[in-house]
This record gives C-alpha cells, structure tokens and sequence, in this order.
C-alpha cells in the first residue's frame, strides 16, 4: 500500500504556535490509553547537551538532526556520528558571515527521493530571509536554495515544518505564524522555483485556545496553542491553482480527533503517527480513524519531531520545551541530556520522512 502523504496532506499538527499572555484557554480531556508497547520498546539514539529540534534519518541510516533554535544551541544542523552532534554541512556554515552562505534559524529537516537533505530556515520569525535549502549529504555541497518572498513569508511567520512529495517532489510547508497570526499553507515547486500561499485562516490550520501543561510546567502563563482534530486535503487539490480559496477551504475534510501534538509522521499502512507532550506519549491514528497509544513514558519529554529510519525504525526527537522556552540558559543546562529516541511500531514508513 503506498504512503497515504504521498496522496494527502494531513493538517493541524504543526501549526503549534505561541500565544503571550496570561488567561484564556482550557485543558484538553486525556486521550491517550493503556499503551501497546513496552518502556523497553524505546532506545537511546543519543543524550544532547541541548535540546534537539527535529530530525532526518538516510535509508543507509545516516541521522541528521537541528537543534532546537529556543535552546539557543552553538550549532544549527548536525550529523550524529557515534552518537555526537558533529557541524554539518560544516562549522563554517552555522555562523552568520556577510556573503556567504550561512543559516538563520533552521528547525525541520527531510530527506527526499533523491537522497538530498532539505532544510526549511524560518529566518528569527522572517526577521531575516526565510530560505529553504537542500544538500547533497555525500559531498556536502549546498545543491538548491530558495528565498521566499515576503508575500509568502513576509514579517513574522514562521515556517515551521515541512513535507516532500515522494511523487513529484513538491514541498508542503506549513507556516505556523506564532506571532503575526495568520497561519496558512505554502507549496513549493522546486523544478519551478515556485510558490504559493494557501488556506491562510482556514480552520484547518487556526489553532484553537487550549492550554498545554507538559510534566513538570504548568504553561498556562502563555499558554501554547494547539487543536484537538486533524485534517487532511488532498494534495491535487493544493496545486489545482484554478481552485478559488473558498473552493480549496471545501476539499479540507475534518478527519479525526487527536491529542493536543507538535509532531507527526504516516507509515506505509497509512497509519499516522502523533506526538503527545502533555502525556509523554506517541500515539498512532489508523485508516479506521481509531486513536491508539503506543507508547507511554516519562522519558519522553515532549516529544518533537518524527523520521523514519531502516529497519522498520521510526525516531523520535525530545525537544523537553518545558525546560527551554522562557529558560534561563543556566536551567537549559541543568535539565540536560536531552535525547534521541527511536522504537519498531511494526509497520514501516519511509526513511528521511
């Protein structure tokens, strides 16, 4: 059966944004269950001195990670090598230098068809340029880079995660717009170096005012955003550009209930594949639309981003933002390692997905 993200696009998910403030919002009931698998089912990949971000793992099993920009890390992007974060493409390109190629504020990673390691720069909330740029990971030569235009990406928004069509290779962005507040969609065509913005606003992608409070830290005082469903559009209707945004906003279908979530990942069953951070949990929302737990571990301190790996692997990044965000560096510190999971759900998705 072929990947069901290969067909669809799934929304909600990442459209985690950040509200300042004090009141407002309410807890979401718990939905997670007994979990199916064992504690013992989740091994180390990796303890970080900071928080990792999110994470992309080769077919020949090669990991590639961010580290969580809000942990105010030394190094953006990196290759774990025995287990160590080492500088990719290299310690020069982390630092800003006038002229030259270099990184902003990078947070998701994926690997295409191709074997090339696309990283999304969302710029300090496009404070810079907002760029998207891929790499060849066996030469380690920047092979393709796009800045997006300020009417895609303009002042404030923040692109946040991203997918690339095993198809046809077209990307799927999702600009979370923490602060501006207008989230939306962006498609980019990389043969045509092209983009577009879409569903800015829909309920699809607005989030709704829930509370979030991860183990160890109420987060009322400025109370993350999230949803409690998810939907999906199929992704010929988002490039169908004679589509009206009314029209679009109609073939957004409301798919299932979830969990208040950050990450997620589809399998080849098209098994979808949620993070839980209140609860320390990955849960997986089958084709009969079923919320199942899977696992269930206080280890699991907010569990960030997903990839697949070979071998059946699917890896998982714990970016512990109770313990970063509004986080004196000091407290950072004292709440490391941080860690790189990685467990067999039983069925199998694609590696760098």
């Amino acid at each position: 059966m072929r990947p069901l993200g290969a067909v669809l696009l799934f929304l909600g998910l990442v459209f985690l944004g950040l509200r300042c403030g004090l009141g407002g919002g309410r807890r979401l009931e718990d939905r997670t269950t007994a979990p199916e698998l064992p504690a013992s089912a989740l091994e180390v990949v990796a303890d970080l001195d900071y928080p990792p971000g999110n994470i992309a793992v080769s077919q020949g099993g090669r990991i590639f990670l961010t580290l969580h920009p809000d942990g105010d890390p030394p190094l953006q992007l990196a290759e774990l090598v025995n287990g160590r974060p080492v500088p990719f493409p290299s310690a020069e390109f982390q630092k800003a230098e006038k002229g030259t190629p270099h990184f902003q504020s990078l947070l998701s990673v994926r690997i295409d068809g191709q074997g090339r390691l696309w990283t999304l720069d969302f710029a300090r909330y496009a404070r810079g340029q907002p760029r998207i740029l891929a790499f060849d990971p066996e030469s380690r030569q920047l092979v393709h880079q796009y800045d997006f235009p300020s009417e895609v990406a303009g002042f404030l928004s923040m692109l946040n995660d991203f997918q690339v069509d095993p198809r046809d290779g077209k990307i799927y962005i999702a600009d979370a717009s923490p602060i501006r507040q207008k989230p939306a969609l962006v498609v980019y065509d990389p043969a045509a170096r092209s983009t577009r913005r879409l569903l800015e606003g829909d309920v699809s992608v607005r989030p709704k005012d829930f509370v979030t409070q991860a183990p160890g830290r109420e987060m009322v005082l400025f109370g993350f955003y999230s949803g409690d469903r998810l939907y999906r559009v199929a992704t010929r209707d988002l490039n169908d550009a004679s589509l009206s945004a009314g029209a679009l906003a109609a073939k957004v279908e409301d798919f299932a209930a979830k969990t208040i979530s950050d990450g997620l990942s589809i399998d080849q069953a098209d098994g979808v594949y949620v993070s839980d951070p209140e609860h320390s949990a990955i849960l997986r929302l089958g084709p009969d639309r079923r919320l199942v737990t899977l696992l269930k571990d206080p280890r699991l301190r907010w569990p960030d981003g997903f990839s697949w790996g070979p071998d059946g692997w699917l890896y998982v990044t714990c970016s512990s933002l109770q313990h970063v965000i509004f986080k004196s560096a000091r407290h950072i510190r004292e709440h490391a390692p941080y860690q790189v999971f990685r467990f067999r759900p039983g069925t199998p998705g694609v590696p760098g997905h």
